[in-house]
């Protein structure tokens, strides 16, 4: 995936939850777009707890954009703001 490509995700508006689906099956939520830092070749992805109504991160996880193999919704209601 193309840095440009998921900034574009995070800067929809109104923003949508979305799933981030890695080339080894490992599948990760972006829940605000606060949660999610792009760079050249990788994506930060701040990760929440389970039914955490807060978008306050827990552990953060850091992925090649090339094992990025999909972007998919997570849900269908916007994300809480900020």
């Amino acid at each position: 995936m193309r840095s440009k490509d998921l900034i574009e995700h995070l800067r929809r508006q109104p923003f949508r939850r979305f799933r981030l689906v890695l080339t080894d099956g490992r599948r990760f939520e972006v829940r605000h777009p606060e949660l999610a830092i792009v760079g050249a070749s990788t994506v930060a992805i701040a990760l929440v707890r389970p039914n955490d109504p807060e978008p306050m991160h827990d552990r953060t996880v850091t992925v090649p954009l090339v094992d990025v193999l999909r972007v998919e919704p997570a849900e269908s209601s916007p994300a809480p703001s900020a």
